[in-house]
């Protein structure tokens, strides 16, 4: 199957090749270690996979964000992101600097020996909480994510909830994200909220702040899957079929740089998935740069992918665009 070429879709919309930003995110993949292997996992990750950043990269890190201003969010994925061994001490250090943290977690890592005291530590430090739940209902969750997961993230949810986490007016930020059980794009980002928001209230007297909707990425086992089914074609014609070009200017990559467990260099975390390079380049690492400041206004790798983020109301880390 031929892929529809991104930069001739940008090209024929009178839009300009993307280019980078003044960088304010820095979102780090620490591990691919997780204690689920999710069927929608862009990165492949599961309880076998046992790659992590080492020490060397983690202070390599710190070393850039010391001379790094404009970066003011620390955006911390996996895997479990938890699972990391360093995960609290680089979560220390970067609040104790005024940095943003976000831990992107799947709840019930929460609920697991050895990491059942995070919710109180997370509150300890402020940090922001994005957790996966991409249903409310017991059945949709579990043909995703796997048996008991849906209960155990209700019981997660109610955790940080008595902490106060997703209480009106409380600053200890936390947000759900949804995506897309089968090849479809998500329902208007708003509305969806809200549904979830009377539901999770009604049934399980869950709170929390705002929804993101994702567009599931063509990519690895989403798009494995696809595959299997027969799906692909169809799937990735509705999404060029779909392409907004009003939301190019608010796209992820345009702010943000993503670093790969070995130190690696990414305009994104999908594009790390597939591993290309920034830029489209030569591969590129923490060491090969003096500061981050460096890589502002430099090309952005694109490929048939990046229609993902872009159809419909766009799909980014922080939800829909438009």
């Amino acid at each position: 199957m031929t892929r529809a070429s991104f930069g001739a879709t940008l090209a024929r919309h009178g839009l300009e090749p993307l280019r980078r930003e003044p960088i304010t995110t820095l979102q780090l993949n620490v591990t691919l270690r997780c204690n689920l292997a999710c069927h929608h996992c862009h990165v492949e990750s599961g309880p076998k996979r046992g790659e992590a950043m080492s020490s060397d990269v983690v202070d390599r890190i710190c070393e850039l964000l010391e001379g790094s201003p404009s970066v003011r969010t620390l955006d911390l994925t996996g895997g479990a992101p938890e699972m990391h061994p360093q995960f609290r001490q680089l979560v220390a250090w970067a609040r104790g600097r005024g940095l943003e943290v976000i831990d992107r977690c799947n709840l019930t890592i929460l609920l697991e020996r050895g990491y059942d005291d995070l919710p109180e530590f997370f509150a300890q430090h402020g940090v922001t909480v994005i957790a996966s739940l991409p249903c409310y209902t017991k059945e949709n969750v579990e043909s995703q994510r796997g048996r008991d997961v849906f209960d155990r993230s209700i019981e997660a949810l109610r955790w940080l909830n008595r902490l106060g986490y997703g209480r009106p007016g409380s600053d200890l930020q936390l947000d759900l994200v949804f995506n897309p059980l089968d090849a479809s794009l998500p329902p208007p980002q708003a509305e969806l909220e809200a549904e979830y928001k009377r539901e999770l209230s009604d049934s399980f007297g869950i709170e929390f702040h705002r929804l993101f909707t994702l567009t599931n990425m063509p990519i690895k086992r989403f798009w494995d899957m696809l595959l299997r089914r027969g799906e692909h074609a169809e799937y990735l014609s509705l999404l060029v079929n779909h392409f907004n070009p009003a939301v190019i200017s608010q796209l992820m990559c345009r702010s943000l740089v993503s670093v790969g467990y070995d130190g690696k260099l990414y305009d994104c975390d999908f594009n790390q998935a597939l591993e290309l390079p920034l830029g489209g380049r030569k591969p590129r690492t923490l060491w090969d740069v003096a500061a981050l400041a460096e890589l502002e206004d430099e090309s952005i790798a694109t490929a048939s992918h990046c229609f993902g983020c872009t159809a419909g109301a766009g799909s980014s880390c922080g939800g829909a665009l438009a």
